[in-house]
């Protein structure tokens, strides 16, 4: 009896390892025909018909074959061993998996769809057939990709469909509707990228500090990931977090693993360094990003501003005109406003000095205005406007009345209106105090009272247009 018991127990040990033996096998056998197919030797077909013999009712070796051969874009090969692996069994799903892959390749998606949907048919709990048809055909319909993961959903509840379908809305850059799927599922349960796409997805759509937090957890679990660091960089310096900002940035540059840089996490670090008021160091950073590859002007153009901008806050005007010339050239096709912002710097310039270099700043920042007369004709109203407004600069005491013919220019250009905005009225003020002054002085009370009451026509309660008619009714 006891013969017989241990009889019954050997048998069923052997009858359990005969398939882990075959799939050792099997996976022996994978692993080096694949290394041999993607080396390509000499005797490359001699070594897969070989292999091809031994298997030829082995589906599961057929097609990863035919999978090694797609992965060196053989497609013809692959195609061969699809139908080797179909012969063997005509409902092995991953061998449509591999048929939809070629499909896809050769960028046939709608045939790809359609044998990633055999492969769902014929082994609806593997989720890698959903997957796959959600990939391609969300180029056609994210709505319908994420229909059939969730279909997924009722096949296997242990599946985490949720980050699938926020992976799928991810590609489709539709953030929000990603960020909102990642939302639903178990974070303890996402994977990395899937992680990584979550707290990108917030990080587009500008919620910081969710993303941060999501960042965060990625940190928990991979301190030294350069993604999450990047991302806690990024969210802490854009929600003005500066000293936090700069201890990610140590993070990444220092103690992740694997990290690589580009001109980006350089001029960002810059950006974290400008706004701790640590500007040297912003400086330095901000050099370092221009050494690095930008892959177009417009690019390279802002960053060349953020240095600008970094002197400018230093109060260093001479290297922030110098930079902002830089920026305005290597841009090419600047704007109107591009331009104006350049004079504002030489006007901030002068402030900070006196006599004829105060002067000549001011010109400088004139030129810019004469300049723009001529490439922007749609802004000459703004830019008659400043023209007034430096020439009253450089005429503090309205003793020589430089900027009377650019405000009366600017009055004739808005008076006629019949609807005047905000702006409009503001300034026309402006215009009737400069005009209203220049004439008092000249003691012409009655053309100066006739500004005034302009100015009270449009702002009753204006204070100095008040007091100023007391003045020219003495």
């Amino acid at each position: 009896m006891k013969s017989l018991k241990y009889l019954l127990i050997g048998s069923f040990m052997l009858a359990l390892s005969v398939p882990a033996m075959a799939q050792d096998d099997n996976k022996a056998t994978i692993d080096a025909i694949t290394k041999v197919i993607k080396s390509k030797p000499a005797d490359l077909e001699d070594q897969v018909k070989a292999v091809y013999k031994k298997n030829k009712k082995n589906e599961d070796v057929l097609v990863a074959m035919g999978r090694a051969f797609l992965d060196i874009k053989d497609t013809v090969n692959a195609t061969q061993y699809v139908e080797y692996a179909l012969k063997a069994n005509k409902k092995y799903a991953p061998a449509f998996i591999l048929q939809g892959d070629i499909a896809a390749l050769n960028n046939d998606g709608g045939a790809a769809a359609g044998y990633y949907n055999q492969a769902i048919y014929f082994d609806p709990k593997d989720p890698e057939g959903y997957y796959k048809y959600a990939s391609v055909y969300r180029k056609i319909s994210p709505t319908e990709a994420v229909g059939r993961l969730e279909e997924l959903r009722a096949q296997r509840p242990d599946v985490v469909v949720d980050g699938m379908i926020g992976h799928i809305y991810y590609i489709s850059n539709e953030f929000d509707k990603a960020a909102e799927s990642y939302a639903k599922a178990d974070r303890n349960k996402l994977t990395e990228k899937e992680l990584t796409e979550y707290a990108m997805a917030l990080y587009f759509g500008q919620k910081y500090s969710e993303s941060l937090e999501i960042a965060k957890f990625g940190l928990t679990k991979l301190p030294r990931d350069a993604a999450f660091n990047r991302l806690a960089f990024f969210n802490c310096t854009d929600m003005e977090d500066y000293p936090s900002a700069l201890n990610y940035a140590d993070a990444l540059f220092n103690k992740s693993d694997s990290a690589k840089f580009s001109y980006y996490d350089y001029t960002y670090y810059g950006n974290a360094y400008n706004g701790n008021k640590e500007y040297d160091k912003a400086v330095a950073m901000y050099q370092k990003a221009l050494e690095q590859k930008i892959d177009n002007n417009e690019k390279r153009a802002g960053v060349i501003k953020q240095l600008s901008d970094c002197y400018l806050a230093k109060e260093d005007y001479s290297n922030a005109i110098k930079y902002y010339q830089d920026y305005l050239t290597t841009l090419g096709n600047a704007s109107a406003n591009d331009a104006a912002a350049l004079a504002q710097i030489y006007i901030q310039y002068a402030d900070t000095l006196s006599d004829t270099a105060r002067l000549d700043m001011f010109k400088k920042a004139e030129q810019v205005y004469v300049d723009m007369e001529k490439k922007y004709p749609d802004a000459l109203e703004y830019v008659t406007f400043m023209r007034a407004r430096v020439n009253s600069y450089m005429d503090p005491e309205t003793k020589e009345g430089l900027a009377k013919p650019y405000y009366e220019k600017v009055m004739g250009m808005i008076e006629p209106r019949a609807e005047k905005s905000a702006s409009d009225n503001a300034r026309l003020v402006e215009c009737y105090r400069y005009l209203g002054y220049y004439y008092l002085l000249k003691e012409d009370k009655a053309t100066s009272t006739s500004y005034w009451n302009k100015i009270l026509a449009i702002d009753p309660e204006n204070e100095i247009a008040r007091q100023a008619l007391t003045l020219t009714t003495k």
